[in-house]
């Protein structure tokens, strides 16, 4: 079983700067709680390939998780892919990401989240909690966009 929850969200800075802040990767840990660290490899600029390293604490369990980029196309997508073998893991990423005519930016979060193994009986529950949170999420994607 799989399923995906997405976040739509205006962001008051120019779609060049969001798309950076975004596409760094590392600043996840600002606007995702459940991410206590991450890392990027290749250091550098992340392109097409750069692997997050994250340690990610979800229902009180900590699990590495390792996000894989498929698509960077600068200012407008992102996608990525999960590589980690947990038990619920994302098979597809992304962020879409939009000018708007005032200057503001407009971004689409989304996730498919996909069971394996056990995790075919839990990732009902995934994704009903990211459901739930997913406006909030989108919040904190706006504060710490619009903040950095």
């Amino acid at each position: 079983m799989s399923g995906q929850f997405e976040t739509i969200v205006e962001i008051d800075r120019p779609v060049g700067e969001v798309f950076a802040y975004l596409a760094e990767g590392t600043n996840d840990r600002e606007f995702s709680p459940r991410v206590q660290k991450i890392t990027k490899e290749p250091a550098g600029p992340t392109v097409v390939g750069t692997v997050f390293h994250s340690t990610v604490k979800d229902a009180g369990m900590k699990t590495q998780r390792d996000l894989r980029i498929t698509e960077l196309e600068a200012p407008t997508r992102i996608r990525w892919t999960e590589t980690s073998k947990n038990l619920v893991t994302s098979s597809e990423g992304g962020y879409d990401v939009e000018e708007l005519p005032d200057g503001r930016t407009r971004v689409r979060l989304f996730n498919v989240l996909e069971g394996h193994g056990v995790g075919k009986l839990l990732v009902g529950l995934a994704l009903g909690g990211a459901r739930k949170d997913a406006p909030a999420f989108g919040e904190r994607i706006k504060k710490a966009a619009e903040a950095s």
